[in-house]
């Protein structure tokens, strides 16, 4: 029955890591001007 407690903790972190990436992507600071707007100036 361990297998069981593997999957799970398997499971876990990578729904930990998708969700940690989703947040970063929802976070991200929208203000800052992209880098190829700024080397045309």
């Amino acid at each position: 029955m361990w297998y069981f407690t593997w999957i799970l903790g398997v499971l876990l972190a990578c729904s930990f890591g998708i969700i940690n990436a989703l947040w970063l992507e929802a976070t991200q600071n929208f203000d800052a001007e992209p880098a190829d707007e700024r080397a045309e100036r």
